[in-house]
Formats: C-alpha cells, sequence, structure tokens
C-alpha cells in the first residue's frame, strides 16, 4: 500500500507548487494505515476484506462525483463572469466615445452662450424695474399712511393701526432684504431714513399695549375689549419674529421684538409696584399686621380674576395663572426679605413667622377654596428658605428674651420691696406663706412657650430653651436680692420687720418654680429639665434655708455662750431657753411646705448639736473632782434628753437626729476608769470620723483626770487607727473649732523663749 521511488518522484513537481497537498494526502495514507492495522489485526478480520474494499470504493465513487459537480458549477459561474466583463468593457469605451463627442459640441457653443448672458442681466433688470414699479405707489403713500395710523393709535383703533404698521414694515423690510441680497447695504441707510417714521409708530403702539397690560386686572373685569387686543397684537408680532428667525437670512431692525417676554415682564413689574414696597410701609407690629392681612386679601382677590377672567382671554400657552402664582410667590419672598432687614420687634417677627409659615398656605389665602386646585404653590418651594426662618426666629428669640428679662426685673423688683413692708406675706389655702412671683414669672414663660409653638417647633423648643435659660438667670438674681436683704437685716434686725416669714415664703415660691419648671413644654417627652437649672433652684433653696439658720443661730448663740458653767451645772434653765427659741422658730417653719420643713428642722437639729459641742469645747470648764463629773454627765443627759423630745415632738424622727453625738460624749466623761478611755475613745472615733486629735484632747481635758500617760495613749491609739468618711456621712465635729492652747513659757507681752 506504499508509494514507490518512482511515484515520488513522477508527484514531486506537483507537489513542489501544491505542498499543502502533498501533506494531506501523507496524513490521509497515515490515517488509512492506522484504521486498517488496528481492523485487519487478526487473521479471520482478512475474511470481510472484500467487504470494506466495495464499500470504500462505492464511497470514494460517491465523493468524487460531488466534487465534479461543485467543480463544474464553480467553472461555469467563472464563465458567465467574464463574459459580464467583457460586455461592460465595450459598453465603457462606446460611453467614452459619446462623452468625447458632446465635449466638443460644447466648445463649439461657447460663443453662443455669452450672448445668452447679456439677455439674462437684461431680463433681471426688467424684472427690478417691474418690482419697483409695483410698489411705487406705496412707498409714495408711506407718510400718508403714517398720519393716518397715527390717527388710529389716538383712537385707540389699535387692531387696525397695527394692520398699518405691519404693511408699512413689510414694505421697508422686503426692500431691505432685497438690497441684502445684492450687496447693496450702502443704499440701507437711504431705506431706513424714507421710513424713520415707523420706530415713533411703534414706540407709541407698544406704549399703550404696555399700558393696557398694567391695568390687565381691572380691565378684564370691566372692559375685556382692550386687553385682547393687545394680546392678538402682541401674538402677531411673535408670529412675525417666529417666521424671520426661522428663515435666518435677514433680521429687520428691531426684529425680534420679544412682545411676550415684554408682556409677562410688564405684568409682574405691575403686580410687584403695586403691592411690595417696603419703603412705604409701617414695620410696626399694627402697622405690619395691617400690610399682610391687605396682602393677603388683594393677592386672593387678583388671583380669582386671573383665574376666572384673564385666563379666558389668553392663549392657553400664555399659562397666565401660573406666571402669576409664580410671580406672587417670588414677590413675596423677595419682600418679606426686605422686611426683615429692618429691626423688627417681637410682634413684628411672629407676624412674619407665622405669616409666611401658616397663613400663606392656608384655606384664607393660596389654599383658597375659589383658587383650588388651578393654583398651587407647593411645588414653588417656602415663601422662606429653612435658614431665613432659623435666622428670623433666633432674631425673634433675642427679642422675647429682652422682653422677658425685662419683666423678670420689674417683678424682682416688685418682690424685694414687699419684702419690706409692715405686714406679713399672703399665704395659700392651707396656710402656708407664698407671693405672686411664681405664678407671674410660669404666666410669663408658659405664654410665650404657648405662642411660639403656634409656629413651629423648632421656634417652640428655642423659646423652651431660652426661658430655661432666663429662669436660670433670673434665680440666681433672686439669690443675691435675699443676700443683699440678708445683710440689711444684719444691720438692723428689725428691718425687714417680716424677714423669716418672708423667707419662708421664698421656699415654698422656689418649690413651686420647682414643681412647675418641668410642665413648662407641651411634649411630656421633653420636659427634661437641665441639670444647671436644678442646681440653681438648690442654690436658691439652700441660700434661704442658710439665712434661715443664720437667724436661728443669732438667737441662740446667747443661751450657748452660757455653757459650760458652774450655774449650768447646778440646773440653770439654760436648754428650756434654748428649746423655747427652737419650737418659736419651728412654728415660723410649719409654714413652708413639708419637703422643706423637713430639712430646716433636720439642719435646726444638727445645728443646735453642733453649738451644743462647740460651747462644750470651749475650754471654759474643767471638772475639779469625780463628783462634777457626775454632775456633768446629768446636765448632759437631761438636755440631750429634752433636745431630742423636742424634736421628736416636732416630727423629726430618732433616727435622723445628730444629738446621738451628745450622749456619745456623755459616755466619754462618764467613764470611771481612765485607764479604758483608749477603747471607749476608739468606738467613739469609729462612730464619729470626723473626730480630731484636738477635740479628744479638749473633751479629755474637761474630764480633768487624764494624766498625760493616757492622753498620749488615747492620741497614739488614734495615730493608729486613721478613719475614712464613709459616704452620706453628716459632718457633726469637722464644722467645731477648739481653740488654740496658749503657749507656755511667756516672758513678756509679744515674745516667747
Amino acid at each position: 500500500m506504499g508509494m514507490s521511488a518512482e511515484d515520488e518522484r513522477t508527484v514531486s513537481p506537483r507537489d513542489e507548487e501544491w505542498p499543502e497537498v502533498e501533506k494531506a494526502e501523507k496524513l490521509a495514507r497515515g490515517a488509512a494505515l492506522k484504521w486498517a492495522s488496528g481492523v485487519f489485526y487478526r487473521p479471520e478480520k482478512l475474511e470481510g476484506l472484500g467487504q470494506y474494499r466495495s464499500r470504500e470504493t462505492q464511497r470514494n465513487s460517491s465523493i468524487q462525483s460531488r466534487l465534479k459537480s461543485t467543480i463544474q458549477s464553480y467553472l461555469e459561474g467563472v464563465s458567465a463572469g467574464l463574459e459580464q466583463l467583457r460586455s461592460a468593457a465595450q459598453e465603457v469605451q462606446s460611453v467614452s466615445q459619446d462623452l468625447g463627442a458632446a465635449r466638443w459640441a460644447l466648445l463649439d457653443s461657447a460663443d453662443r452662450f455669452r450672448g445668452l448672458q447679456q439677455m439674462r442681466a437684461l431680463m433681471a433688470e426688467h424684472v427690478q424695474l417691474a418690482s419697483v414699479v409695483q410698489v411705487l405707489p406705496q412707498l409714495f403713500s408711506v407718510h400718508e399712511v403714517s398720519s393716518h395710523t397715527l390717527q388710529l393709535l389716538s383712537g385707540q383703533q389699535l387692531l387696525e393701526a397695527h394692520a398699518e404698521l405691519m404693511m408699512m414694515e413689510h414694505l421697508r423690510d422686503d426692500i431691505l432684504s432685497q438690497l441684502h441680497l445684492r450687496g447693496l447695504s450702502s443704499a440701507q441707510a437711504t431705506v431706513l431714513s424714507y421710513f424713520s417714521g415707523l420706530q415713533e409708530l411703534n414706540e407709541s403702539l407698544a406704549k399703550q399695549l404696555w399700558d393696557i397690560v398694567g391695568s390687565s386686572l381691572q380691565l378684564v373685569r370691566e372692559d375685556p375689549v382692550l386687553f385682547v387686543t393687545a394680546v392678538r397684537i402682541i401674538e402677531r408680532e411673535e408670529k412675525i419674529d417666529d417666521t424671520l428667525l426661522l428663515e435666518a437670512t435677514f433680521l429687520p431692525p428691531g426684529r425680534p421684538k420679544g412682545w411676550r417676554q415684554k408682556f409677562y415682564h410688564v405684568l409682574q413689574e405691575t403686580i410687584t409696584g403695586a403691592h411690595f414696597h417696603a419703603a412705604c410701609m409701617d414695620t410696626e407690629g399694627p402697622g405690619l399686621a395691617r400690610h399682610l392681612a391687605a396682602l393677603q386679601k388683594d393677592i386672593v382677590s387678583e388671583l380669582r380674576v386671573v383665574k376666572d377672567l384673564m385666563v379666558q382671554c389668553v392663549p392657553a400657552h400664555y399659562n397666565i395663572l401660573s406666571v402669576c402664582t409664580v410671580t406672587y410667590h417670588q414677590a413675596l419672598t423677595s419682600h418679606l426679605q426686605d422686611i426683615l432687614r429692618e429691626d423688627l420687634d417681637k410682634q413684628a417677627l411672629f407676624l412674619l413667622l407665622e405669616w409666611a409659615l401658616r397663613v400663606y398656605h392656608s384655606p384664607e389665602m393660596m389654599g383658597h377654596p375659589d383658587l383650588l386646585p388651578e393654583v398651587d404653590v407647593s411645588a414653588l418651594g417656602p415663601l422662606m428658605s429653612p435658614e431665613l426662618v432659623d435666622q428670623t426666629e433666633r432674631k425673634y428669640v433675642v427679642k422675647v428674651k429682652a422682653s422677658v428679662l425685662e419683666w423678670m426685673q420689674r417683678t424682682l423688683e416688685v418682690e424685694f420691696k414687699e419684702w419690706f413692708r409692715e405686714e406679713e406675706p399672703e399665704t395659700d389655702h392651707q396656710g402656708f406663706f407664698q407671693s405672686a412671683l411664681p405664678v407671674i414669672v410660669m404666666q410669663m414663660l408658659n405664654e410665650n412657650i404657648r405662642v411660639a409653638s403656634l409656629i413651629t417647633d423648632s421656634l417652640q423648643q428655642k423659646v423652651y430653651n431660652m426661658a430655661l435659660e432666663e429662669l436660670e438667670a433670673f434665680l440666681g438674681r433672686l439669690r443675691e436680692a435675699l443676700v443683699q436683704c440678708g445683710k440689711e437685716h444684719q444691720k438692723d434686725r428689725t428691718i425687714p420687720k417680716y424677714y423669716v416669714s418672708y423667707l419662708l415664703a421664698m421656699l415654698n415660691n422656689n418649690l413651686a418654680l420647682s414643681s412647675s419648671v418641668s410642665f413648662l413644654h407641651p411634649d411630656t417627652a421633653r420636659r427634661e429639665v437641665p441639670m444647671s437649672l436644678r442646681a440653681a433652684l438648690d442654690r436658691m433653696q439652700k441660700k434661704a434655708c442658710q439665712l434661715l439658720l443664720e437667724e436661728l443661730l443669732l438667737d441662740l448663740q446667747p443661751l450657748c455662750l452660757q455653757l459650760p458653767s458652774r450655774k449650768w451645772l447646778s440646773g440653770s434653765q439654760l436648754v428650756s431657753s434654748m428649746c423655747e427659741v427652737i419650737d418659736k422658730y419651728a412654728k415660723d417653719f410649719s409654714r413652708v411646705r413639708k419637703p422643706v420643713f423637713m430639712l430646716l428642722l433636720t439642719e435646726s437639729e444638727l445645728l443646735v448639736t453642733s453649738q451644743y459641742l462647740r460651747a462644750l469645747m470651749q475650754k471654759k470648764m474643767v471638772c475639779k473632782s469625780e463628783e462634777e463629773r457626775g454632775q456633768l454627765c446629768d446636765r448632759l443627759l437631761q438636755d440631750a434628753t429634752q433636745l431630742r423630745e423636742l424634736f421628736c415632738g416636732l416630727g423629726l424622727d430618732q433616727s435622723q437626729q445628730s444629738l446621738e453625738a451628745v450622749f456619745a460624749l456623755r459616755e466619754l466623761i462618764c467613764l470611771k476608769d481612765p485607764a479604758l478611755l483608749s477603747l471607749e475613745v476608739l468606738g467613739f472615733i469609729t462612730k464619729y470620723p470626723d473626730v480630731s486629735d484636738e477635740h479628744i484632747s479638749t473633751l479629755l481635758d474637761l474630764r480633768g483626770d487624764v494624766s498625760k500617760e493616757v492622753r498620749h495613749m488615747v492620741l497614739e491609739m488614734m495615730a493608729q487607727h486613721p478613719q475614712v468618711l464613709p459616704e452620706r456621712y453628716r459632718p457633726i465635729f469637722s464644722t467645731i473649732l477648739v481653740p488654740a492652747p496658749e503657749l507656755p513659757f511667756c516672758l513678756r507681752k509679744g515674745k516667747c523663749a
């Protein structure tokens, strides 16, 4: 099945010419060999060799017949193409010959065409002259027509006047266009000079048109004919403008006129000029209110006229209602900005905010049933921008703040004068002292917050924050006034006469303010009272309580100065006198409401205890014997018991009293064996950790039987057991100062060894 060397040499020229054929043939032979070796690798398979040869022979015959058919069709197509190319070449040659002949014929006729060109020029000149002859009567009548047009304008026959004006403009523009096309620009000046009267007619007509447009709102109600005529003339001119702009070859002088845009401009200027001049307007509260009310009435009335009447007098594409609505909206926006540049009072600022944010969109104005649904300002944006609203609200808050400050100052001055009256303060139905101050202050703040809530939530919040700040500042000034009143009272305790009563009234007032401040904000979710305001209320209460306790102290001090003494040990009525003073003040304190009453009672009891202990530690007395120590212990027990029963009777529970310190101190005095003092003192300082070494040393001195060794042991024990004040511990001893010990070994006054 292989090829011989001779065969290879035979096909070599073809292979050199078609290398792809050789490669394809080799691949085919290789594939055939591979297939045959796979099929006939067994001897029994050779029996079917004849069948394989017959099948392959038939397939080769079929392939060869298809190839021959395909090649035959290709050859026929190539033959037809060659025939068509041969025919096309012959036709091209024939056309080339004909074109050459035509060229020579045209060259022979060139001289004849030169004669025809002269005839064409004469024909064009004849046409021009004929055109001039046709328009000569119109040209000669221009001045006469101009005079007639002027008469028509004087008689307000606008349509007829405009028709004649359009005729003359058309004549002028036609002549100018012809001159422009022929490049005769130098002659245009002569034509314009001849038609110079048209400019005056145009201006006269335009003046009447704009006067009519300026009075359009009145004309459409009384006699809309003139307004409709003006609109028709404007539309005629707009069509002429559009036509000339579309042609775009030559624009006559004064074109485009743009009268439709001028119509809008004049209408807008009329609306703006008629209503929006801040210079000639009263910007005070009442004057501004009248101005805004007039604007509201006029705008609604005029928009009704536009919607019901003017819309019918103009083409639909004018959108006249929308144009007027936008004009009013924009003019109002600018007008309000002009007004807000003035220094307005709080009433004027409130009116502007209310009018712009509430009235303008309400059914009384732009939401009027007669204007809906055609008039819709929701798409035009707000009348006042959010930034301008915020700025105006801040200005309003500043004005309100100044008013509130002035009012509060007057209220404080009146209140301060009332403290010096010759009569007690007024009382409520429960007998508690009070004044009108909290009612006046809270009503004023509440009213301002309520008024602000009618505008926006943001304004309400701003006024609310301002109210809290001013209330805090007012409490500071009220506290200063109390201090001033206290100084006046220290100079002369008879002035004011009812000093204590008015201090109690101030405490009740402070309670009233504290309970009312949380209800200032209408929104329950936003009623949080700032810590600074709570602190101001607390400072106010503390100052009033301090002044009351100072007054109590002034009455107690003369009695405390007599403690301790031998007379006191022998059964003096000092503590009974103290109880009378305390009871008197407690009755006064009962005119204040319970939370503060209990606070005053607690602080009074602490004051009495500290004063009693301070008196004991002034080193006025030292027990000389065990008998005196026994008398001292008895007296301490009687006094402490009497004071405790007094305060319990007044309503202060024993667990809340600090008099227990007197009982504990008594135990130190009553201890018979001084050697046990260390243990007793340890228990004492554990219970009262604010006790110092000086306090204990003074108490040991009071006993009169403590040796230096025992004293040293006690003080050393205290140094080994330093105490830390627990939370919520009420100091007792830290406020008691112990007199300094006298220096020993003094040689002479002023010098010590």
